[in-house]
């Protein structure tokens, strides 16, 4: 799936990677040339697949597994460990694309296209501190349709499994997708208008771990409700938050692909007229407006700094594998199945 008019999404085996997702003429991802330079400028984790565990576990370490084991992981984000530590899935190598045939994307009809491909990676027993020996793949799916008024509308579909296989009987796993969205063709993500489905959220302390149960956001950053639209301005809202549309934890399944896709995310600009949906099976999703993003011109892109991308990345709760009430959202087990579904959507007026 190269980046073409009949085809605009491109793939890398670098971390799964969604290196383009082209709308309107616009690639509306942040990402670099060549897999190369996501080796050596990726800091930001540009389109990567994050794993074992996307977000924060804290204090970098798994307190109860396998009988009341706990397991020491990489302190890389400050004293917690993020987005699976030093080398997580998204800094390896996955086996793939693979062609896997024609398939749906779950949620919506009148769609043409559907040409999927698959990544794979068996992570070891012990990778990056965590247990068990996991299989774990994506799969991408590119569809095309019409809207109300005639537009094309560009879909990805993205469906994750995972299995643990052996080494151990538990482990815990919580995949997403790290992309940076601008849908302005320029610098800054700045006169974007969003809306998220809630503005309820897990407050957290200064290093990004939940200090309790879903509560109410700032209304005076993210409006009270759902969908109520408000705008990025050139540095505020500052947001780097986990929005919650399912409060009640213990009823999230291992496996969510079964449940209905709920639209987490709209975004549109009202200058290159892009719009992007983002819809996902999962009870939760950290939206983040950017700021520590830096990356250093290279290979004829400019810099990317602060604001130049947007991320919504569906995922479970943060830091649930330490939290008794939580943790079952990503506590894997030898034959069970760990699976969700997310679906970019978005056009061009």
């Amino acid at each position: 799936m190269s980046s073409d008019n009949d085809t605009p999404v491109t793939f890398l085996p670098l971390g799964a990677i969604i290196q383009s997702f082209t709308v309107g003429g616009i690639n509306i991802v942040q990402g670099f040339p060549s897999q190369s330079l996501y080796e050596s400028h990726n800091d930001p984790f540009f389109g990567e697949t994050i794993g074992r565990v996307a977000n924060r576990i804290s204090n970098a370490r798994l307190n109860s597994l396998n009988g009341g084991k706990s397991y020491t992981l990489a302190s890389n984000n400050g004293v917690n460990n993020l987005h699976g530590g030093v080398i997580g899935w998204g800094k390896k190598i996955w086996e793939g694309p693979t062609p896997v045939g024609v398939k749906k994307i779950p949620g919506f009809d009148n769609v043409d296209g559907g040409e999927s491909v698959k990544f794979r990676i068996v992570s070891p027993d012990g990778d990056e501190g965590f247990p068990g020996e996991v299989d774990a793949s994506v799969v991408y799916t590119v569809g095309k349709q019409k809207n109300e008024d005639g537009k094309e509308v560009v879909l990805l579909g993205i469906e994750y499994e995972a299995e643990l296989v052996g080494g151990a009987d538990e482990t815990v796993i919580n995949m997403t997708n790290h992309s940076y969205f601008n849908l302005t063709g320029g610098p800054s993500i700045e006169g974007t208008v969003v809306s998220l489905a809630t503005n309820t959220y897990l407050p957290v302390d200064d290093g990004g771990i939940p200090t309790g149960g879903p509560a109410p956001f700032d209304a005076s950053k993210v409006p009270a409700g759902s969908h109520v639209p408000f705008t990025l301005g050139a540095a505020e809202p500052d947001i780097d938050d986990c929005f919650v549309v399912n409060e009640k934890p213990d009823s999230v399944p291992l496996d969510t692909r079964r449940l209905p896709l709920t639209k987490l995310v709209t975004a549109y600009h009202p200058e290159t007229k892009i719009h992007l949906e983002v819809y996902s099976t999962e009870p939760a999703f950290q939206f983040y407006t950017g700021k520590y993003i830096s990356v250093p011109e290279v290979a004829g892109l400019p810099a990317r700094n602060a604001r130049s991308g947007f991320c919504v990345e569906p995922s479970r709760y943060v830091n649930a594998a330490n939290v008794d009430e939580w943790k079952s959202q990503m506590l894997l087990k030898k034959g069970e199945k760990y699976g969700c579904s997310v679906v970019y959507r978005a056009w061009r007026d």
